[in-house]
């Protein structure tokens, strides 16, 4: 049996396991729960929880990773990081991305250069840390710009840091989250028109301020990430998210990969958090 034949009829033998559908089929489409530190934006900064308590957090939850959003990071050293990245491996949890605050709507070609070399900075830090994606942002319209020229710099400053993020083997994703990306046609033409293998969409189904199913879809084709919300915007208003909608769009765009619980509401996240994440497990046991 050559190695051809070979793979076809280990292929062939996984089909016939109960449970596992086709690529091809939306109800085989492998997706992963996370957990996002910026649920934990107050507790990380006031310095009442670490890290390093997250990834525990996660691995008591039975999560598969965590979306570690670097602001309250203490510094970058290999100190600081390996540790946590220790504790992830033998935790089971996977560092899988990180999150920073890289802005590419730049004007001028100085505030450009400068803001590949804070993406260049990060991309070493996901490395070290064993994450394959960052997550930026797409930036405010600069004063006095019109939105048109702001994608033009996006797009610009987007292509040289998606370079040097595939020096690496590190995928950026654009979150859509206000200013220039708050609305899903500017973050796709963004992403579309930086064209590289190396850039997509950090996917916040809660951030679109109305028509939130239809802007997922529109996102979905491009996600290397999706932050998960209870939330999410029909008519302008805030109702409880359809996560199993969800998943059936990502699904059918062909994603794959982690769903970030990033819970930004009103009651204690340390409450909260555990009783979303149980039920995120539960919507994607059944997609």
């Amino acid at each position: 049996m050559n190695r051809r034949d070979c793979f076809r009829t280990l292929s062939a033998a996984a089909m016939a396991l109960p449970g596992v559908a086709a690529a091809g089929d939306s109800k085989g489409r492998r997706f992963r729960s996370a957990i996002c530190a910026y649920s934990f934006r107050d507790q990380l900064k006031a310095g009442s929880m670490t890290y390093a308590d997250l990834i525990r957090m996660a691995a008591d939850l039975g999560a598969d990773g965590v979306d570690l959003t670097a602001y309250w990071l203490p510094d970058t050293s290999d100190q600081t990081l390996f540790p946590l990245k220790k504790l992830a491996y033998k935790s089971a949890v996977s560092i899988y991305t990180i999150g920073i605050g890289a802005r590419m709507a730049q004007p001028t070609p100085e505030l450009q250069a400068a803001e590949v070399e804070t993406v260049r900075k990060w991309i070493d830090v996901a490395q070290r840390l064993g994450a394959g994606h960052v997550r930026v942002f797409g930036g405010d319209v600069p004063k006095g710009a019109t939105e048109e020229r702001a994608v033009v710099w996006a797009v610009e400053t987007l292509k040289r840091c998606a370079d040097e993020a595939g020096k690496k083997g590190i995928t950026l994703g654009v979150e859509d989250d206000g200013g220039l990306t708050t609305n899903a046609d500017r973050t796709v033409e963004i992403v579309q028109k930086a064209a590289s293998p190396w850039a997509g969409i950090n996917l916040d189904v809660g951030n679109f301020p109305d028509d939130a199913y239809h802007q997922i879809e529109m996102c979905a084709p491009y996600a290397t990430n999706v932050h998960f919300k209870s939330e999410v915007h029909v008519d302008r208003k805030s109702q409880p998210a359809d996560w199993p909608r969800i998943l059936k769009i990502l699904g059918n765009a062909g994603y794959q990969g982690y769903l970030a619980l990033e819970y930004e509401s009103t009651d204690a996240p340390l409450t909260a958090v555990p009783k979303l994440v149980s039920k995120m497990r539960e919507v994607i046991r059944g997609a």
